[in-house]
């Protein structure tokens, strides 16, 4: 997976969404947010890119799984379609210090280490994503295969900031059916948690 870019100078960078197609012909967007409340997303202020530029929302309305933002400046068709695929970031002092109990920042987990009930190394988290049946934690095995699993309670019942790793249930996560299924059946492809997502919808980069 390639690494996402960050606002250069940013000390903190937070992605809260990523730019999607264009919405009819007076310069909307569809964007994807990664935040709790998705119409929270004006309450930042300027969103970044990651080469610098900076956005303001001028509306923004509800759309199922998205919302369609009207971004000042962004007046067509032709300037909105060449924002797509631009992620957005604040600085991490512009979010919330305390967060509720078991809430995290997709931030903070990535590049934590993984380890199963036994204390295993596992490998590291390398992203989180919500494809809209709940959030999934996905993670670079020390063998060098990524694998996704469902980030719930469950599944993933500690989360260390300190130490640095979270621990999963191998069980609730799915994994020792994979390997099981491995042995069985060597030319079987790995088990993808996302054809399986589980629990709630969260976002916000928050558990």
């Amino acid at each position: 997976m390639a690494k996402q870019k960050t606002p250069a100078g940013m000390a903190n960078p937070v992605q809260l969404a990523v730019i999607g197609a264009a919405h009819g012909i007076k310069g909307e967007v569809r964007v994807k947010p990664f935040t709790e409340d998705p119409l929270a997303l004006r309450s930042y202020g300027p969103l970044f890119t990651a080469d610098g530029r900076s956005f303001f929302i001028a509306g923004i309305r509800p759309a199922k799984e998205v919302v369609i933002v009207r971004f000042k400046g962004i007046d067509d068709r032709n300037a909105a379609e060449a924002l797509n695929g631009e992620a957005l970031f604040v600085d991490r002092s512009a979010l919330p210090e305390k967060l509720d109990e078991e809430e995290f920042y997709h931030a903070d987990l990535v590049g934590l280490s993984v380890l199963d009930e036994t204390g295993e190394n596992l490998g590291r988290v390398i992203a989180v994503h919500n494809f809209g049946a709940g959030d999934l934690l996905e993670f670079r095995e020390n063998s060098g295969t990524t694998v996704m699993i469902p980030f719930t309670q469950d599944a993933v019942p500690e989360i260390d900031l300190s130490e640095g790793m979270v621990r999963i249930d191998s069980v609730a996560a799915g994994l020792d059916q994979a390997e099981a299924a491995a042995k069985e059946t060597p030319d079987r492809p790995q088990f993808d948690g996302g054809s399986r997502p589980r629990g709630p919808k969260t976002a916000g980069g928050n558990r």
